[in-house]
């Protein structure tokens, strides 16, 4: 019975380690991505699109124009406001037009003339009044009749002066800020019309286009989204036990059906909280266990044959 016994224990001891299984040397993951979402700032109707589903744009290229009707207006109209503005700041650093200043100056020369007519008359009536011929009143009546001609020339003059003057210190100031108000219109409106025109701001391929041409795009709204390899991250979950293999900045191999040689990236995310394994990851045995869900960047030249989705092994070191 002895005997039986041991061979017993022995048999289960067997068995046991006959159903255990090898340990994995991997993670199961999948191929996640982050496409870039092209928008205009602006609304407006479509006109174009420089490329379709499937089809690829180079960092630079224009990916599609909206309408620029209203926009192009408005850039005459800020031109239009800049001439203007201009116009007027240099009127006044100029002073009065030359037909302006002849008038001026026919004012100085008739007050003069008034002025010699009235000293001439003066001085005759003041030799009669030495002989007695000519009150004393009468020469009063000219001498304030004179004084009234001389302050008419100098404020002629005064008035010939100002004229050949700039505008004042204030006014041309404040035409010369007109002047910068209109050019800084013309920027604004200048950049409106630049938002009517997008650019792809990476290399990738159409993933999904939202709008065709003809349609009306609100500001903001996506037109396009482009996919690259910059794009390609991948999924997976660490178990709590393997968390000292893979902190974050940890270079990790990343296998997946198709690719000839295992993938290099980089874990760039570890959650700081757990979470029981979701029920897309493939080993039941886990779905008990805690996980933390990280992500690691694969190398952009060797991720472009990646598909969103697509299962993948990350190597544990």
């Amino acid at each position: 019975m002895k005997t039986v016994s041991v061979i017993m224990v022995a048999l289960s001891v067997g068995l046991l380690v006959g159903c255990t299984k090898p340990q994995q040397d991997h993670l199961d993951g999948y191929v996640e991505t982050e496409p870039v979402r092209l928008a205009s700032s602006v609304a407006g109707r479509l006109l174009s699109l420089n490329a379709d589903l499937g089809q690829s744009l180079k960092a630079g290229d224009i990916a599609f124009h909206l309408d620029t009707d209203n926009e192009k207006l408005s850039v005459a109209e800020a031109q239009a406001r800049i001439r203007q503005a201009e116009a007027q700041a240099r009127d006044l650093q100029s002073g009065k037009r030359p037909v302006e200043l002849g008038v001026y100056e026919a004012n100085v020369r008739a007050a003069a003339a008034a002025l010699r007519a009235s000293e001439t008359e003066l001085r005759r009536q003041q030799d009669m009044h030495t002989q007695g011929f000519v009150s004393a009143s009468t020469i009063d009546v000219l001498k304030a009749r004179r004084d009234a001609d001389a302050a008419q020339l100098e404020q002629m003059k005064a008035q010939l002066a100002s004229a050949q003057l700039a505008g004042r210190d204030q006014t041309r100031e404040a035409a010369v800020a007109a002047v910068d108000v209109a050019k800084e219109q013309q920027a604004q409106r200048n950049w409106l019309l630049e938002q009517k025109t997008v650019l792809a701001p990476v290399s990738g391929s159409v993933e999904q286009v939202y709008y065709r041409p003809g349609e009306w795009v609100s500001a903001g709204s996506p037109v396009l989204s482009l996919l690259g390899p910059q794009a390609m991250k991948i999924r997976f979950y660490i178990p709590e036990p393997l968390m000292a293999k893979l902190p974050q900045g940890q270079a990790v191999k990343v296998r997946c059906d198709g690719c000839a040689k295992p993938l290099d990236a980089t874990v760039t995310y570890v959650a700081r909280e757990a979470e029981f394994t979701p029920p897309v990851i493939y080993n039941k045995e886990n779905r008990v266990r805690l996980v933390f869900m990280a992500e690691a960047k694969p190398v952009a030249a060797q991720a472009k044959n990646l598909r969103p989705g697509q299962p993948v092994e990350v190597v544990l070191p």
